[in-house]
C-alpha cells in the first residue's frame, strides 16, 4: 500500500470512529479523489484497507458504505485480543528460544530510550514489534495469525487515543513487568502482567471512543 493510500485510510478511519462519518455514509471514489486531490488508485487502496478492518463494506465499482461497529462489537473484539495476547505471553514464556528472549530484552531497552526521548513514532513501532515477538514466541502459527488479524482490525480504534506521552510512561512500566516474568520463566506472572496491560488499553480505548462519539453528538446503538 502506498503512503498516500495509508494516509487517506487513516484520515477516514478517524472520521468514522469519531462519528464524523456515521454508519450508512457512502464513500464514493470520485468524491474522495477530489477531496484528497489524488487519483482513484490510492483511494481504492484506502477503501480496501478500511474494508479489511471492518469499518466499511465495499460496493463493487462504486466505493464503500460505513458500517455500524457497536460498542458491544468493539468490546467483544478488544476482550478477545486481551485474552489471546495474555495466553500468548504465558505460552511464550515456556517456549521462547534463547534468541527470542534476547531480542525481547533488546527491544525493551530500545523502547526505554525512545520513551525517554519522547519519540512517539519510534516507541509505537517498538511496541508493535514487542507484542509481535511475544506472539511468535508461542511457536503456534494459529495463535499468531489470530492475534495479528484482531490487531489489524482494531488498529484504527486503538490509535484513536489521546495523552500519548503519558501512555508511553505507563506502557513502559507495564512492559517491564512482562519482560521480567518472561525472562524469569514465570508463565502465570507473565499472563497476569500482559492481561493487566491489555485490559488497561481496552478500557482506555472504550472510554475514548465513547467520549469522541458523545462529543460529536452521535448516538451509539445498543
Amino acid at each position: 500500500m502506498t503512503t498516500i493510500a495509508a494516509q487517506i485510510s487513516q484520515q477516514l478511519a478517524e472520521e468514522i470512529i469519531s462519528g464524523t462519518l456515521p454508519p450508512g455514509t457512502k464513500l464514493e471514489e470520485p468524491a474522495l479523489a477530489e477531496r484528497f486531490e489524488v487519483s482513484r488508485t490510492p483511494v481504492r487502496e484506502a477503501l480496501r484497507l478500511l474494508d479489511a478492518r471492518g469499518l466499511i463494506e465495499l460496493v463493487p465499482r462504486r466505493g464503500g458504505v460505513v458500517v455500524n461497529t457497536s460498542p458491544e462489537q468493539l468490546a467483544d473484539m478488544l476482550e478477545a485480543l486481551c485474552e489471546l495476547e495474555s495466553l500468548c505471553c504465558r505460552i511464550a514464556t515456556q517456549r521462547m528460544s534463547a534468541m527470542q528472549r534476547r531480542q525481547l530484552e533488546l527491544l525493551h531497552e530500545e523502547a526505554i530510550a525512545a520513551a525517554e526521548k519522547h519519540d512517539t513514532d519510534a516507541y509505537l513501532e517498538l511496541n508493535r514489534r514487542f507484542h509481535q515477538l511475544i506472539c511468535q514466541g508461542t511457536q503456534n502459527a494459529t495463535l499468531v495469525a489470530s492475534v495479528e488479524s484482531l490487531r489489524e482490525r482494531l488498529a484504527p480504534f486503538r490509535a484513536a487515543q489521546s495523552g500519548v506521552e503519558r501512555r508511553l510512561e505507563v506502557s513502559h512500566r507495564e512492559h517491564e513487568k512482562i519482560v521480567e516474568a518472561v525472562l524469569g520463566g514465570q508463565p502465570e506472572q507473565a499472563y497476569l502482567a500482559m492481561r493487566s496491560h491489555t485490559t488497561r488499553l481496552t478500557l482506555h480505548v472504550m472510554e475514548r471512543i465513547e467520549a469522541q462519539r458523545t462529543a460529536r453528538g452521535g448516538k451509539t446503538q445498543r
